[in-house]
């Protein structure tokens, strides 16, 4: 894997500032890890349940959350949003918008996870389960 950036020695947070002196628009984006990791280890990773999560993940983002994952669990839409705007899922229009959204993209169910977005939410059990957590 060719990494130049971090070969010449440059962290996240150089590449961010030469970003920003070059007017790029994703100078302070959050980073944002691959889609395929929304689908649980051993799930087989297809076009369509990538284009489902992120459909998914635009539409929740849409209604103005910071940021967000949408878990893939086959029929059912997990979302993950940070702690402090879990009521905002809760809210009656909101719920009902994305229910009605992220079943029209395919989802039988629609979960809000009460943890909130937690980052390698698939990968941290196979982690404890080897002894590394």
């Amino acid at each position: 894997m060719l990494k130049p950036l971090a070969d010449a020695g440059l962290t996240k947070a150089d590449v961010r500032f030469v970003a920003g002196e070059l007017g790029l628009l994703v100078a302070d984006k959050p980073s944002a890890p691959c889609l395929a990791s929304r689908i649980p280890h051993g799930q087989q990773v297809t076009p369509q349940r990538l284009a489902q999560i992120e459909d998914a993940e635009d539409a929740v983002l849409g209604e103005g959350f910071s940021d967000c994952r949408v878990r893939h669990h086959g029929e059912i839409a997990r979302i993950e949003v940070p702690t402090n705007e879990l009521a905002r899922l809760a809210d009656p229009e909101v719920r009902a918008r994305l229910t009605s959204r992220l079943k029209a993209i395919g989802f039988r169910f629609v979960t809000a996870d009460l943890d909130g977005i937690q980052s390698g939410a698939f990968t941290l059990p196979l982690l404890t389960l080897r002894g590394h957590g």
